[in-house]
């Protein structure tokens, strides 16, 4: 293994760590009802930003991963109704602060400036990476404190889907970065 993907790899290694750290300390007293809005709203912002990162990706087989996780996160947006309303969270009337919170104007313009920089597969797949370890992080939060089969039953397919194209994401930037 050489060292720039080893480095990469323990490098990811501790971002998690510390992401999941930072959600564990700051979410101790947080309603489950307000991770839930959380996990909502920016589900529905990182696929709103991976349908319109497709035109700026130039890499055919980044393209491909983005697809996949476009699809990915369209069908988390859509399958995660149920079991939020189950727990009481209607996706339809998140709280306004929750919403524009996640509403993702920092990470599109990191990719914007990307994207003028003309390195923006490469800050692209960083960037989605680490949204997609944050994600992964509050829905292990989420399944901790739940009890409701559906909405675990929703983290871990959700979880087990994101997994392979969060890999694939970093194995990508690792290639080319």
């Amino acid at each position: 293994m050489d060292s720039k993907k080893f480095l990469f790899l323990v490098g990811g290694g501790l971002l998690l760590a510390i992401i999941v750290g930072i959600f564990a300390f700051t979410s101790g007293g947080t309603a489950p009802r307000d991770q839930l809005q959380t996990l909502a709203a920016r589900i529905n912002t990182l696929q709103k930003v991976s349908s319109t990162a497709q035109k700026n990706i130039k890499s055919s087989k980044l393209r491909s991963i983005n697809g996949s996780l476009t699809l990915l996160l369209t069908n988390a947006s859509h399958d995660m109704a149920e079991p939020l309303k189950n727990n009481d969270v209607d996706v339809l009337k998140l709280d306004k602060d929750i919403v524009k919170a996640e509403a993702g104007t920092e990470l599109s313009g990191k990719l914007e400036d990307a994207r003028l920089n003309a390195v923006f597969d490469r800050t692209y797949t960083r960037e989605m990476s680490y949204q997609l370890d944050t994600v992964k992080a509050l829905m292990k939060q989420i399944y901790a404190k739940t009890s409701s089969k559906s909405l675990k039953d929703f983290l871990n397919e959700t979880d087990k889907n994101l997994t392979p194209i969060n890999t694939q994401l970093k194995d990508f930037n690792a290639a080319n970065g």
